[in-house]
């Protein structure tokens, strides 16, 4: 490895292995809704918390790596800067969530 790539975190692989299997069980109850309305009954909207809460794992993780390669890995020098745009770029990605799902819960309740 060449020296100027930091050691890695110890932190990195148990958030890369979270955020995969919760994009797995995102996957898969994506793809198991349509089957369970296929009867025309409707759609128990208590479902909706399996992918809702695999896509905030998905998206934590996700914020998780981020602050591993773009704040813990930076020197003192761009410390302040680096963290100033990562909590707006994290404020940013979880109000976008937020917004997603209370309008899919709108939708689906109305």
């Amino acid at each position: 490895m060449p020296e100027h790539y930091p050691k890695s975190h110890p932190w990195r692989r148990p958030l890369l292995v979270v955020e995969f299997t919760a994009l797995a069980v995102l996957l898969g109850s994506m793809m198991l809704f349509p089957r369970l309305g296929e009867d025309g009954d409707p759609l128990n909207p208590a479902l909706l918390l399996i992918p809702a809460i695999a896509s905030l794992v998905v998206f934590l993780s996700f914020i998780g790596l981020m602050y591993l390669r773009w704040v813990a890995n930076v020197g003192a020098e761009g410390a302040l800067k680096h963290k100033v745009i990562f909590g707006l770029l994290t404020l940013t990605l979880l109000t976008i969530w937020a917004y997603g799902i209370a309008q899919t819960w709108q939708s689906v309740t109305a």
